[in-house]
Formats: structure tokens, C-alpha cells, sequence
């Protein structure tokens, strides 16, 4: 996806075992700093229209989780938990105090479990098409047998079906820029690497329980049309925040900062508008 390299600058910071690659725009002061953390199994460049459409006041920082994208696989044994502890580690090299954290479905269950083990570290928390429950059985085994084809019939024929289920039709129909980005996204990874995350995926704790604890502003999205994420998972988070907004998207599915852009960068503008009159 083209952008702005002006703007955005492309960087690379080693913590621990593995080197992560990530884009900023940095302000010169910033009011606040947004961490964009992508979903399974894409990367960092899924969050730059949202980069390019933050407030001047504002430093972005969209990463690559370990194994993803740019970023290092190191020891290769992956979990939510994993890639949440890898985060906190990042800001603290980065000097990041506060940071609001945008994630959307496996970046929203790292956002969530990253809350849980440090929450002083946040501001506010962007929960797109994401949930708090682990995994049931049945979708263990779907994990399972995704593994499976993926070993059999390789990552082309995996993303060609992982694309039809994330977008709702109209943005199959017309986005055709979102889903090229999603099937390149889905290719750069390793074919260990998208098994290791539907290992890590199918192993997650579930942070439903911590919901009452959430203490800063959080806006939750959803498209109407994901197939993923039910409305019913978003409306457990809106019942168990105190502090939480809700916002559906019409014609989109489980990416609607990709599906509709415009409109994502306009509810997170005003999101983080609000923190500042907090």
C-alpha cells in the first residue's frame, strides 16, 4: 500500500530475542500516542490509512507482532500472551508512558491481555472485531484444521478463503485495493508462522473476567457484516466496560478500518478528542 513517506518513516528496534519492524509518524509534541496492533495473520501496513489520518498533535506507531510482516520469529513459540508481553516491552524502549492502543481481532485479544497484565501503561483502548472469550472446542478444531490445510495446500489457497470470509461482499465487490493488501499481507508470512498464531489463537486466555476492571475510555467497533466477530461478542464488552462507546459499521466486515476508512478514522479522531477533554 503506497503512502506518505513523508510522514511515516519505517523503523526497526530489537527487544529480547527478536528484532520488530514498525511504521511511526511521530509529532513533534504529542498529545497522545496510538499503537495500532494488526490481526491474524496480517501486519503493520493494514493501519497506515488510519497513520495518515491521525491529528498533527498525535504520534501513530503501527507494529509488526513477532513472526509477522518484517518482524523477527525468535524462539517461535507463540501466544497471545507472548505478543502482549513483547508490546509492553516495545513501549518501554520506545520511553511510551501512555499509549492509547488500537487493535483489531487478534491485535484487540493483545490489547486486552496487555490491559490485564499492565494497565497503567494506557489511556484508552480501540477494540475493533475483537472479543474477550477464549476459544471454545469447536473452534479449537477449526484452528486445528486450518493448520492442516495450510501444511497441505499451502498459503495461496489459504488466503484466497480467509479473504472471502473477512469482507463483507460489497467490499469484495468494490474495495479491491483492501483485499490485494490483505492476500499480499497473508503471503509474507511464513507458512510455520500462520500455523504458530493458530496454535497461539486456539491457546488464548480468556479476559472476559477483567472487563470490570477497564478504568479508561474504550471504543468498540464492529462491522455489521463480520461473519467472525458476533454482535453479541462486542456487546459483552459494552456491558462489562463502564466507559464504553459502541459503533457498528454498515457494509463492512471484520476490517472495517480497511472496508471503510474514512469513517474509522473519523470515530477514532473523535475517540481520542474525547480523551483529551477527560
Amino acid at each position: 500500500m503506497e503512502y506518505n513517506k513523508h510522514l511515516i518513516k519505517r523503523k526497526r528496534i530489537r527487544i529480547g530475542d527478536i528484532s520488530i519492524s514498525y511504521l511511526t509518524r511521530e509529532a513533534p509534541t504529542p498529545t497522545h500516542t496510538v499503537v495500532f496492533v494488526h490481526g491474524f495473520p496480517f501486519n503493520k501496513n493494514t493501519w497506515i490509512p488510519q497513520l495518515e489520518a491521525l491529528p498533527a498533535n498525535t504520534t501513530g506507531i503501527a507494529v509488526d507482532v513477532r513472526g509477522h510482516g518484517n518482524s523477527t520469529v525468535g524462539h517461535g513459540f507463540f501466544s497471545v500472551d507472548v505478543f502482549a508481553k513483547d508490546l509492553l516491552v516495545f513501549l518501554r524502549k520506545l520511553g511510551i508512558a501512555k499509549a492509547v492502543l488500537c487493535g483489531v481481532s487478534m491485535g484487540g485479544y493483545i490489547a486486552l491481555r496487555a490491559y490485564e497484565i499492565q494497565p497503567d501503561v494506557f489511556s484508552g483502548l480501540i477494540l475493533s472485531d475483537t472479543h474477550s472469550l477464549a476459544d471454545d472446542n469447536a473452534a479449537k478444531i477449526k484452528r486445528f484444521d486450518s493448520i492442516q490445510s495450510v501444511l497441505k495446500n499451502g498459503k495461496r489457497a489459504f488466503s484466497i478463503g480467509f479473504v472471502n470470509n473477512v469482507f463483507s461482499q460489497k467490499s469484495l465487490i468494490e474495495n479491491h485495493v483492501a483485499v490485494d493488501l490483505i492476500k499480499s499481507s497473508i503471503r509474507r508470512n511464513t507458512e510455520s508462522s500462520i500455523c504458530s498464531t493458530l496454535l497461539a489463537l486456539a491457546s488464548r486466555t480468556d479476559t472476559t473476567d477483567s472487563l470490570s476492571a477497564i478504568s479508561v475510555p474504550v471504543l468498540v467497533v464492529r462491522g455489521a457484516d463480520d461473519r467472525i466477530t458476533t454482535k453479541e461478542h462486542a456487546d459483552i464488552l459494552v456491558s462489562k466496560i463502564s466507559d464504553a462507546t459502541y459503533v457498528e459499521f454498515p457494509d463492512c466486515g471484520h476490517l472495517p478500518n480497511l472496508e471503510n476508512a474514512e469513517r474509522f478514522n473519523a470515530e477514532m479522531n473523535r475517540f481520542l478528542n474525547r480523551i483529551s477533554a477527560v
